[in-house]
């Protein structure tokens, strides 16, 4: 569903590197779309002072020092569900109904907030659109 491209970017062939694994990647005859979504992340920023990407939609990344991997991990998910067709959701459900034994069945459940004083949950949800289709079929309200 997505490429993601980390480059070291105090290597001197760093530019070299990309256009390699860029020619090897259209060699193979991979879908266009996928080709025009990589994710492109220059890592190892930490050892160049004040860096700052001259490149269109990289993201800056110290993997050592944690730096920009929340920005990274933000930009996956958004284009994973852009390529999936899915979306999150986050939605209030009855504990005493079926609603979270079927979310666990037929989506992905990422996060659940449990109300305990009026037995209620929130619950972050990723939908497909037939599932979100159906969820709101089955539980109206």
């Amino acid at each position: 569903d997505l490429i993601v491209h980390v480059r070291d970017i105090t290597h001197p062939e760093t530019i070299l590197q990309k256009a390699t694994v860029l020619s090897v990647l259209r060699n193979l005859n991979l879908p266009s779309h996928l080709l025009d979504s990589i994710v492109e992340v220059h890592n190892k920023v930490d050892l160049i002072e004040r860096y700052k990407p001259t490149e269109e939609n990289a993201l800056a990344v110290s993997a050592l020092h944690g730096h920009g991997l929340e920005e990274l991990k933000q930009e996956i998910e958004k284009k994973i569900l852009r390529a999936t067709g899915k979306k999150i959701l986050t939605v209030n459900i009855n504990l005493e109904g079926p609603q979270l034994s079927w979310l666990y069945k037929e989506a992905t459940v990422q996060e659940v907030e449990v109300m305990p004083e009026d037995g209620t949950a929130r619950v972050k949800v990723i939908f497909s659109s037939s599932a979100f289709g159906r969820y709101k079929n089955l539980f109206p309200n």
